[in-house]
């Protein structure tokens, strides 16, 4: 469990750096220069996620389980919860489509619906432990960006087929993960099959 709490507090301090230090980060930036602190930042994320995948592998090993486990069926609603969270991510990274333009942060939202989902559907000590603390930190990261953007008065136009494309690949990337990747990466077959 001690390697994916240090994981974790790698990665999501590392990506907490504007909800709790902006000052702090702009100092760095402006110390190392913008090329310096993204190789930083980078360094540090990718190091926090290999101990993440490494520590909640080694927790699985010997679980400690905290209550009973949900009906099955509930994978069938946590598989559609993460296919918008899919949709979210991809939203994130595709400009002017209708779901950014609305939501401005849909990669935090995902994380949240993400997390939550995970949450309702594992019952361990390392699962409320990785996926709360994805989901705390989505919630405040939101808070935070929500924040910034009362200082930002543009808003950008939409464009239906970036919305499409969006949908699209986000669908796509979700069918990839659930039918396949998932049970690859992680030894559980979201849809049973």
């Amino acid at each position: 469990m001690g390697a994916l709490v240090l994981g974790l507090v790698l990665f999501l301090g590392m990506h907490s750096t504007r909800i709790v230090a902006e000052g702090w980060r702009a100092g760095m930036v402006e110390r190392l220069g913008d090329r310096g602190w993204k190789a930083l930042y980078s360094m540090l994320s990718i190091a926090g996620f290999v101990l993440i995948v490494w520590g909640y592998g080694l927790a699985r090993q010997d679980p400690t389980v905290l209550w009973n486990p949900p009906p099955v069926g509930l994978r069938h609603a946590v598989s559609l919860l993460t296919l918008v969270a899919f949709v979210l991510l991809v939203a994130a990274y595709v400009p002017a489509n209708h779901v950014k333009v609305k939501l401005r942060h849909p990669m935090i939202i995902g994380v949240k619906v993400w997390a939550f989902s995970h949450l309702i559907v594992n019952n361990t000590l390392a699962d409320v432990v990785l996926f709360g603390s994805f989901l705390v930190w989505a919630v405040l990261d939101f808070r935070s960006a929500r924040r910034r953007d009362r200082t930002l008065v543009t808003v950008g136009d939409a464009v239906m087929s970036r919305t499409v494309i969006t949908v699209v690949v986000g669908v796509a990337a979700w069918a990839v993960f659930a039918f396949w990747l998932h049970r690859a990466w992680i030894g559980v077959s979201p849809l049973g099959t």
